[in-house]
């Protein structure tokens, strides 16, 4: 089982990974930080899933049986980190449709973003 890194960890190193990218703004911040609680939280959870033994059902009372409750909200936790990843452009699709701020610009797109 890995450890777990902090949930400060995962915010760094998101806002590392969106700088490199050319993508971050501290107005993005907020969001950075509910995508980094996310990311904890499902980590936290798998390395609880792992501890299990990976029980994905368990019984009903009617003697059936069912999704475990850890499973179910691994795969929301899922849900929810792809789509602040979406919108944190921390995936190959989403970075496709934005345009990045590079800080070295050539000297014809200086000028011409400063016509506008």
């Amino acid at each position: 089982m890995a450890k777990v890194p902090s949930k400060e960890t995962i915010k760094r190193r998101t806002i590392e990974d969106m700088k490199t990218l050319g993508v971050h703004k501290p107005q993005y911040n907020r969001l950075i930080e509910i995508y980094s609680e996310l990311v904890y939280q499902y980590l936290t959870l798998n390395n609880e899933f792992e501890k299990g033994g990976y029980q994905y059902e368990v019984e009903t009372d009617q003697g059936g049986t069912k999704k475990s409750p850890i499973v179910a909200t691994l795969e929301s936790l899922r849900k929810d980190i792809l789509a602040y990843s979406d919108r944190l452009c921390l995936n190959p699709k989403s970075i496709e449709t934005v345009t990045t701020e590079k800080g070295n610009k050539s000297k014809l797109a200086s000028v011409l973003s400063e016509l506008k």
